[in-house]
């Protein structure tokens, strides 16, 4: 979309009436949500490449991580999904991003979030790497409180929205979707994966893929390589997409 300026210019005393179009300088927002007993660092090196695509990155590190991870026994899930709309808005806050065109990238605990975010602000696009599922109950509970074994027990049942809020803000997403799952992964189960493929019914596309000897944390890094470039190519047809003419 172009802006029209409309302009006048003194000529010899005389004046030309003229218009000048220029194209919208707007560009594409991507924000970055670690997983639990993660850092922003475990996404730096990614956003930095898929900033070169023209996107504005923004990686954060959530309360209770990093340098104040002292605190992370009193961290709720309430606190971390307002952590990452504090950074959403943030992100959307600077002059040169597009609000049309945010991407949101979670991983695990971070891909859980993603989620929930996508029914408070405006996503086009949400890449969720193993994307983790708990419970609705114990909502303000610290996360380091909850129940492992009623975890781990409710991750290896199929879900639907009517039982879990993170699939019910899938369920009303209508924008593009990626999600990658570990063939090897301890923590999130293939039940908890097939739980959020189905919950996307009215994604305009939904990309799944699952990398081959990965395990949950990506601790190979020819596996995290091979996400590295998977989520770069993803955003990368995204970012073409949106610039296409309509």
């Amino acid at each position: 979309m172009k802006t029209k300026h409309p302009v006048t210019l003194n000529i010899c005393g005389q004046t030309l009436d003229g218009t000048v179009l220029t194209p919208a300088k707007l560009t594409p927002g991507v924000l970055f949500i670690h997983g639990w007993g993660g850092c922003q660092e475990q996404d730096l090196a990614r956003a930095e490449e898929i900033a070169q695509l023209g996107c504005v990155c923004f990686t954060f590190d959530l309360r209770g991580h990093a340098r104040h991870d002292g605190d992370r026994n009193r961290v709720t899930r309430s606190d971390g999904l307002a952590d990452v709309t504090a950074a959403y808005d943030f992100l959307v806050s600077q002059p040169s991003v597009d609000l049309s065109a945010i991407a949101v990238v979670g991983t695990s605990y971070g891909g859980y979030l993603a989620a929930l975010l996508t029914a408070e602000r405006p996503v086009a696009w949400l890449a969720l790497r193993v994307p983790a599922l708990y419970p609705d109950a114990e909502w303000d509970v610290p996360k380091a409180h909850l129940d492992r074994t009623e975890i781990n027990r409710y991750r290896k049942h199929f879900r639907s929205g009517h039982q879990d809020r993170a699939l019910a803000a899938c369920e009303g997403f209508a924008g593009d979707v990626l999600i990658v799952e570990s063939e090897y992964d301890d923590y999130v189960p293939h039940a908890a994966i097939s739980s959020y493929m189905a919950s996307f019914r009215r994604s305009r596309s939904l990309n799944y893929r699952i990398l081959k000897g990965a395990d949950h944390a990506l601790q190979d890094e020819k596996q995290r390589k091979t996400y590295n470039t998977l989520l770069i190519n993803w955003v990368e047809e995204r970012v073409r997409e949106s610039r296409r003419p309509s």
